[in-house]
C-alpha cells in the first residue's frame, strides 16, 4: 500500500484571478509575496509563476500593467499540498486573489520543463 509520503510528485496548475479592485493591494504586498515564494522556486516546488495581464498591458511599463491574476505550475505530491501552499500565500490571505474563482487542477505537460 502506498502512502502520501512515498507518492510521486505531480504537476498542478493554479489559476488565481485577482479580486475586483485588488491592483493596489497586489503591489502593496508584492515584495512579501516574492520573498515567501522564493524558497519554493529555489527548491523546485513552484516550477513557473507569474502575473497575467490584459492584452493591452503587454507593451506598457510595469507600473502601468493591468493585472488579471496569477498563474503557477506547482510540483507537489497532492492537490491538498498545493491548496495549503496557495492558502498560505499573502496574495490569498490579504484578498488579492479571488478565493471563489481560484482553481487548482492536475496538469500533465505535453512538453518537457526547462532545467
Amino acid at each position: 500500500m502506498s502512502t502520501t509520503s512515498d507518492a510521486p510528485k505531480r504537476h498542478f496548475v493554479v489559476w488565481a484571478p485577482d479580486s475586483e479592485g485588488a491592483l493596489a493591494l497586489r503591489f502593496q504586498v508584492r515584495e512579501q509575496h516574492l520573498r515567501a515564494i522564493a524558497p519554493l522556486i529555489q527548491e523546485g516546488t513552484v516550477q513557473v509563476g507569474g502575473m497575467t495581464v490584459t492584452p493591452e498591458s503587454i507593451d506598457v511599463q510595469p507600473a502601468d500593467r493591468k493585472a488579471l491574476g496569477s498563474l503557477l505550475i506547482v510540483k507537489a505530491k497532492t492537490l491538498e499540498d498545493v491548496k495549503q501552499l496557495v492558502e498560505s500565500d499573502i496574495y490569498y490571505t490579504s484578498g488579492v486573489w479571488d478565493k471563489t474563482k481560484l482553481q487548482i487542477l492536475p496538469f500533465f505537460a505535453a512538453t518537457s520543463f526547462p532545467n
